[in-house]
């Protein structure tokens, strides 16, 4: 009786009791770097954003006032579109491009290594000041993409004083560095069972209908997650538009993201309360936009198992 009693009851493993006290005092130095860099400076923003601040002065309550500017500002307007145009076209595209290639390099061919290294290669380079100043000059007046479409009768001249194509500019050089994105799909890709694939060429589907019907489903969960994470940054793009634009949204306005329009206000019109009502309006915005992907997502996305539950 007394070993069926011993046998009943959960053993406790050595060590286990005043684990979570240990455990926090591990986390310590991240709750430390949490509160002072990341949760503090969130919370001093949206004080901020209340109030009328030029960093040279105390702040001054004002209320709601930044974001009834906000509404009644041109150039607000103008950033907010061009931001809306610019997600829609660079989001997928990018995400496209690097489909399309994952379903090339997942086949097993000799030498497949180095074309996965060289289309990865791009995304390690980054959203750099150096790869705008290259892209800047690539689409110059003169440059590379003025001549090769000038040698087959397409005189566009250079985009950067464009204002038809300083924007698609900017989108290409999105579209060009997709490979973070493109690992994940081939990891995705991966996964899918190749049964599938042979039973769907055997009842005669074709690479059409094998992607819509079979690699789609499949790989749903990858593409929401790419779809997701590229979303989210294509709002916070700077670096490019700042460099390419030379920081004021040239020509008329066509490059004024909503992140360079947030810099200048900060920190060329020193309206630092402004400026924190715009990054919180963008919080905002993203915010939204992802909760409602997710409910999209419920009826979308496939996930393995679920048919099981």
């Amino acid at each position: 009786m007394a070993a069926a009693r011993t046998a009943g009851r959960p053993r406790r493993t050595r060590g286990s009791k005043g684990d979570g006290p240990v455990a926090y005092l591990f986390m310590t130095p991240w709750l430390i770097g949490m509160a002072g860099l990341t949760l503090g400076p969130m919370l001093a923003s949206l004080y901020l954003s209340f109030t009328d601040y030029n960093l040279f002065t105390a702040p001054e309550w004002v209320g709601l006032d930044n974001y009834r500017q906000m509404l009644a500002d041109d150039q607000f307007r103008q950033a907010s579109k061009v931001t809306g145009v610019y997600v829609l076209l660079a989001t997928p595209l990018k995400l496209g491009a690097a489909l399309a290639v994952a379903m090339m390099l997942v086949q097993r061919r000799r030498g497949i290594g180095l074309y996965r290294s060289a289309f990865y290669a791009p995304s390690l380079i980054g959203a750099s000041v150096g790869v705008a100043i290259v892209w800047r000059a690539l689409f110059s007046d003169g440059g590379v993409q003025d001549s090769a479409l000038g040698a087959v009768g397409l005189d566009t001249g250079g985009w950067i004083g464009n204002p038809d194509y300083s924007l698609l500019m900017l989108v290409l050089l999105a579209i060009w560095q997709f490979g973070a994105p493109m690992v994940i799909f081939m990891a995705g890709l991966m996964q899918v069972p190749t049964e599938l694939y042979e039973a769907a060429e055997v009842d005669g589907a074709g690479p059409w209908r094998r992607f819509r019907r079979i690699t789609v489903p499949m790989i749903s969960p990858v593409i929401f997650f790419n779809l997701l994470l590229e979303t989210i940054h294509a709002f916070q793009v700077f670096a490019s538009a700042y460099v390419i634009s030379t920081g004021d949204g040239r020509p008329a306005g066509s490059t004024l993201l909503y992140t360079l329009h947030l810099y200048r206000r900060a920190f060329t019109d020193f309206r630092m309360g402004y400026a924190s009502a715009m990054a919180w309006t963008l919080l905002v915005v993203v915010g939204l936009i992802t909760v409602l992907m997710f409910r999209v997502s419920r009826t979308r996305v496939h996930y393995a198992g679920e048919d099981d539950r």
